[in-house]
């Protein structure tokens, strides 16, 4: 286990990363000062490749529960899943603090904590951008950042040391859709105060001069959708308002009812349509018996599933799956988002089977229907240039976004060795004015499988890999517990390594191998089951090794009778 953290003086903040540093996903930051702490956002990630069988990730906070440090509030920047989706499983860790954040934000948090039953546990504080909050020892201001969800904000956070900003997730945006902008004039004024520390969003940091306008997306909608002669199909993320409110007016403009598809799609546009967020006619929506009815060119439906997932909308319409909604030629196809690393061949399987139906496919690779919602690397220029820091962290992405981010902030003023790359597991201590030390806490990631969440680790994973790759030879045996004389076996089943059927004489000779070492051993071993497990492994491992280089996980099981 790490040591405990050494205690801060006064005037010193520790800022410990616990996830999205490194990695893309995950976020989540604390901050100690004068005993107390500040945690800024709570999220998850998706399970990577190798992650077998596991639903979701979300970080491991045992150096906050080892701390004991009163955890004063939970900041959220917006409601993306990488920056609110771990809550519902950590925030009684935290110890229920109340939770800031703005409108949307928590009434997109609000909908996961009923579905946990944690409704009544937790407080949550909407908060008014600009209007200090008194969290003592920090106070905490909220300003406006623009990003790829509406309500998006970034912080201002006061200590004894000097003042943290956080971006949040950002764009410079000229002309958002609902025309609330990243507030500049908020970070100039910030500067001109003096900030110690600027923690600042690098996923785009490669990416050169600015991130094109939300609005474009609708200008593209304008162009493709009076060409289509039949159904239009549009999936974007659930969480993207802006991107909706876009789809919801081009639909308008020409003619076309929503149909709106998936469970995600529905909740989030009722929130948003509560919170007045986004503007939707009623007479613009119709449901399952107005869809069957209605032509072709007149129907829009708005889905989930533009990831490729298995089971999500989009792909259950792609493979002809849905019970109510199908694909015919002359439809239109327009996946209007990203494509998420790692996601790429179940997308490109998608939209071989939507070509497969007859209908045309748009996707970001094709046509200018997804912007991102992150700042390019002259926005992330302005924001250095705007606040000026003194010590700079880049924050929320791989490794080369945050070294490459630092590289930026150095010729952009920041002194060299105040440009720190931190990772998960690495705090940094600011001591006042201008000293800085790191040191290594206990960090990772949790896995959530079901309803188990941590009883999972890395050693099952391996064992997953492994009966995934190689498959499961079981060595089934019954010993006599008093004089261990065989009683039953052995006997080999097989699952994912071989067709018994087709190589019975093989599997004969390796049960034999088996009957052979069971001869070879002494009774006493007979009756230690931990060391004959050993010996049974060692010597089917090397049959297998020698005869068709296979590597099958092999598991004896041993009966006392």
């Amino acid at each position: 286990m790490t040591p405990e953290l050494p205690p801060l003086s006064d005037d010193e903040i520790r800022l410990l990363p616990l996830g999205g540093l490194g990695e893309i996903g995950l976020n989540m930051m604390a901050i100690e000062h004068r005993g107390s702490l500040l945690v800024i956002d709570c999220g998850l990630m998706f399970p990577e490749s190798y992650m077998l069988g596991i639903d979701l990730v979300i970080p491991d906070i045992s150096v906050l529960r080892q701390s004991q440090l009163p955890v004063r509030a939970l900041l959220l920047t917006h409601g993306h899943e990488d920056h609110i989706g771990a809550i519902p499983f950590l925030i009684e860790q935290l110890g229920f603090p109340p939770i800031y954040g703005t409108p949307l934000t928590l009434g997109l948090l609000r909908g996961k904590l009923e579905e946990f039953g944690l409704e009544d546990r937790v407080e949550l504080q909407q908060v008014t951008l600009r209007e200090e909050i008194d969290l003592e020892p920090f106070r905490v201001e909220f300003f406006r950042a623009a990003h790829s969800i509406v309500d998006g904000a970034g912080l201002a956070i006061r200590t004894n040391a000097g003042t943290i900003v956080h971006t949040g997730d950002f764009k410079l945006d000229p002309s958002p859709v609902d025309d609330e902008k990243t507030d500049t004039d908020r970070l100039e004024q910030l500067g001109d105060e003096g900030v110690l520390l600027l923690l600042s969003d690098s996923t785009n940091v490669e990416n050169e001069g600015h991130t094109r306008s939300e609005r474009e997306v609708g200008e593209s909608f304008a162009e493709i959708i009076p060409q289509c002669r039949g159904q239009v199909v549009i999936s974007t993320f659930s969480s993207n308002i802006h991107r909706i409110q876009q789809v919801v007016d081009a639909a308008k403009a020409f003619n076309r009812k929503i149909l709106v598809n998936g469970r995600s799609m529905i909740a989030n546009i009722a929130i948003a349509r509560r919170l007045g967020y986004l503007k939707i006619p009623d007479d613009l929506l119709i449901d399952l018996r107005d869809y069957r009815d209605l032509p072709r060119h007149r129907l829009l439906v708005l889905t989930t599933g533009s990831q490729g997932e298995p089971l999500s909308a989009l792909t259950r319409i792609a493979t002809d799956e849905h019970k109510q909604i199908s694909l015919q030629p002359g439809d239109t196809v327009i996946l209007s988002s990203k494509l998420i690393p790692g996601n790429e061949k179940a997308i490109t399987g998608m939209i071989n089977h939507i070509y497969r139906r007859g209908a045309e496919v748009h996707y970001e690779a094709t046509s200018e229907i997804h912007v991102s919602g992150h700042a390019a690397r002259e926005e992330l220029r302005s924001v250095l240039k705007l606040t000026r820091p003194q010590w700079f962290v880049p924050v929320h992405g791989e490794y080369r976004h945050l070294v490459k981010h630092a590289e930026l902030a150095q010729v952009t003023g920041v002194e060299t060795e105040n440009a720190v790359v931190l990772e998960n597991g690495t705090a940094l201590i600011l001591s006042a004015p201008d000293k800085a030390t790191t040191e290594s806490f206990e960090s990772g990631r949790i896995f959530v499988d079901g309803k188990g969440v941590g009883d999972v680790g890395f050693m099952e994973l391996r064992d997953r890999s492994h009966l995934a790759h190689h498959g499961m030879v079981v060595i089934l045996l019954a010993v006599n517990r008093s004089n261990g004389a065989i009683v039953f076996g052995p006997e080999l089943l097989t699952r994912g390594f071989l067709i018994e059927e087709e190589h019975s004489d093989f599997l004969d000779q390796a049960r034999q191998v088996v009957a052979n070492l069971l001869e070879e051993q002494q009774p006493q071993l007979l009756t230690d089951h931990d060391e004959l497990q050993v010996e049974l492994r060692k010597g089917l491992r090397r049959f297998f090794n020698k005869t068709i280089e296979r590597r099958p996980m092999i598991l004896p099981v041993v009966l006392e009778l």
